[in-house]
């Protein structure tokens, strides 16, 4: 059966705003106390995975009670994290798109390398964004059409050593045919100047942060 879109709700900050983003067919991997979240709100998750080290003993009994698969990892014997584990899980389902939510958190090691799982998605033709209460985020290897939002500023960071023919069109700071370093600030707090506005680039790897205060 075809996926269309995969959301993976992890243990950060989850809220009101983190269910909203679900749609009728989506289908829901809950990692770790993500997949306690959806089943307190009343969602079933279609898998829940990890190993489970954030939740009690009584709350794990209610998730696999609650979710249609669940999977377990060993806590010391695994390679990854379980946010990964739930990324790897997803990737293999070769959806049109996959939403990692509640990935952005107080740990920045974990959210860096959630981050650079967009970089999986991105070598197999998946859109992908990491999306919290504040931040959306994605990469562009090619070309990529922003629609205004409610998100003030687009940022544009390298995750290359080198982004090269760096075109932005609709942008209040536009360029063209610019060449950003990995380390330089220069792509931070853009914003669009027009109601659609376009990001192009010819070699590379760009982080697209739409982000609001």
């Amino acid at each position: 059966m075809l996926i269309k879109r995969i959301l993976i709700f992890t243990g950060g900050h989850l809220n009101e705003w983190a269910l909203a983003l679900i749609q009728p067919n989506d289908y829901l991997i809950g990692a770790d106390a993500g997949a306690l979240f959806l089943i307190t709100n009343g969602y079933k998750p279609d898998v829940s995975l990890g190993d489970f080290d954030s939740v009690t003993a009584e709350e794990l009994e209610v998730i696999r009670s609650n979710s249609s698969e669940t999977l377990d990892f060993d806590p010391i014997d695994k390679d990854f994290t379980d946010t990964e584990l739930a990324w790897q899980f997803a990737l293999k389902k070769q959806p049109e798109e996959i939403l990692l939510v509640g990935a952005i958190g107080t740990r920045f090691d974990h959210s860096l390398a959630n981050v650079h799982l967009l970089r999986q998605a991105a070598d197999q033709n998946i859109l992908a964004r990491i999306v919290d209460k504040h931040n959306c985020i994605r990469i562009v290897g090619n070309e990529m059409t922003l629609i205004r939002s409610s998100y003030t500023y687009v940022s544009l960071l390298p995750l290359t050593a080198t982004v090269a023919g760096i075109t932005l069109k609709g942008f209040q700071y536009p360029l063209d045919e610019a060449t950003l370093q990995i380390g330089q600030s220069l792509g931070i707090s853009n914003k669009l100047s027009e109601d659609s506005a376009s990001i192009r680039i010819r070699e590379g790897l760009l982080l697209v942060i739409e982000s609001m205060d």
